[in-house]
């Protein structure tokens, strides 16, 4: 699926570009499975710029167009990082994950998150690797609460 015309896309000042085995399959995943739509691509290159809300991101398939490898780059990719990426609600994307067999990492939870002395931030969430092991955290706002004491 297409979104907005490239004119519209209002580009956030960081982009995370992921380097995938299988663009067909990772398009599969981030747009099938997960809301994403694809802003624009390349098909020539490898190469798609998706969006869900404010989260974007460009996806490049490994040995098509010019990579910038740094070092060898073994399965999982990303280690050491995960993506969070807040959305409206958890249940669509839980749902068609469900649907597609597709294991999470970390099964849905509420987590609290101190922000100041006495007050936290919780978030409902989720983490699921994407098919090169990209770790994905989805997360939708559980409020804010006071700490006592």
């Amino acid at each position: 699926m297409i979104g907005l015309p490239v004119s519209e896309i209002a580009e956030p000042s960081l982009v995370p570009e992921l380097l995938v085995s299988d663009l067909r399959r990772s398009l599969e995943f981030w747009c099938g499975l997960c809301g994403f739509t694809i802003a624009y691509r390349r098909p020539a290159e490898g190469f798609a710029y998706i969006t869900l809300g404010g989260a974007h991101l460009m996806l490049e398939e490994r040995g098509v167009g010019r990579n910038w490898l740094t070092g060898d780059l073994q399965v999982p990719f990303g280690r050491g990082i995960n993506f969070q990426i807040g959305v409206a609600a958890l249940e669509p994307i839980l749902a068609a994950l469900r649907d597609d067999s597709w294991p999470l990492y970390l099964e849905p939870e509420v987590k609290w998150y101190r922000v100041a002395e006495a007050t936290e931030v919780g978030v409902r969430q989720f983490l699921v690797a994407d098919p090169d092991g990209y770790l994905v955290r989805f997360q939708t706002s559980a409020g804010t609460r006071r700490l006592d004491g």
